[in-house]
C-alpha cells in the first residue's frame, strides 16, 4: 500500500515526530512512503525510506494527486497548517478533490492520521 506523506512547513517537525512514532506500523513489508520533497528529506533523515516528489509549492503536491488519480496512492496525511496562507493553495484544494473523488482517506491532522493508521493495524 502506498501512503502519501504531506506537512506545510510549520508541521514538518510534527510529521517526523508523527511517522517515528508509528514505524512500526509503516514497516510492514506491504507499505511504502511516498512524499512532497522537503517533507520527504526530513523523515528521510530520521532514518525512514521515502519517496521523493517535487516540494508542493513545485508541484509535488499535484504529483501526489496524480498518483491517488492513477490508483497508485491509496492514503494521504496531510498535516495543513491553519494558521499560515500557503501561495499553491489551488493545488492543495486539488488533491484534497481528488482523494475525495477517488474515496481515498485523507488526514490533515495528527488525531485522524493516527486512527487511519491504527485502522491499518486492525486489518491484518
Amino acid at each position: 500500500m502506498e501512503i502519501a506523506i504531506i506537512a506545510h512547513d510549520g508541521k514538518k517537525a510534527d510529521m517526523v515526530q508523527f511517522i517515528n512514532k508509528n514505524k512500526h506500523l509503516l514497516h510492514k513489508e506491504n507499505i511504502k512512503l511516498i512524499a512532497t520533497g522537503t517533507t520527504g528529506s526530513k523523515v528521510e533523515a530520521v532514518g525512514i525510506k521515502v519517496k521523493k516528489y517535487l516540494s508542493g509549492p513545485q508541484g509535488g503536491d499535484a504529483q501526489i494527486a496524480a498518483r491517488v488519480a492513477e490508483g497508485k496512492c491509496k492514503m494521504v496525511l496531510f498535516f495543513k497548517d491553519p494558521n499560515s496562507s500557503h501561495p499553491h493553495e489551488p493545488d492543495i484544494s486539488m488533491l484534497i478533490r481528488i482523494c475525495d473523488v477517488h474515496n481515498v482517506p485523507l488526514a490533515t491532522n495528527e488525531a485522524t492520521a493516527q486512527l487511519l493508521l491504527l485502522g491499518l493495524d486492525d486489518l491484518k
